[in-house]
């Protein structure tokens, strides 16, 4: 499976986007604290999903979708200590993309599993 045609890997590319520009507005002194956690975070959901798609077989990839889905509730809980450090409004737009990122992620672990 070719990962760069997987819907969830093109939004959460996208999602990677837009924490990278929202994160730009946290202050300097965050640059080795929470801009660089949310943004590693950020990265790690569709490099995840590519190397679990690069991988053996279905297993393999669960395993790796898995690990995204971890690495999208760290985004959101970073987004919102974010907020609650002031550092950033809320954004409606940033929800909705992590809600789709993770029907995508739940949606594509469930077809998975039922390959099997």
């Amino acid at each position: 499976m070719n990962h760069k045609e997987m819907e969830v890997w093109k939004r959460s590319m996208d999602l990677v986007e837009y924490i990278y520009r929202v994160s730009k507005k946290f202050p300097k002194d965050e640059t080795y604290g929470l801009t660089s956690q949310i943004r590693r975070a950020a990265v790690s959901i569709p490099s995840n999903i590519a190397e679990g798609a690069a991988r053996k077989g279905d297993k393999e990839l669960l395993q790796f979708l898995s690990v995204s889905l971890g690495s999208l509730s760290e985004l959101e809980t970073q987004y919102l200590l974010s907020i609650r450090l002031n550092y950033i409004d809320a954004s409606e737009e940033l929800e909705i993309l992590i809600k789709q990122v993770r029907k995508l992620l739940v949606g594509t672990r469930k077809y998975l599993l039922r390959k099997e």
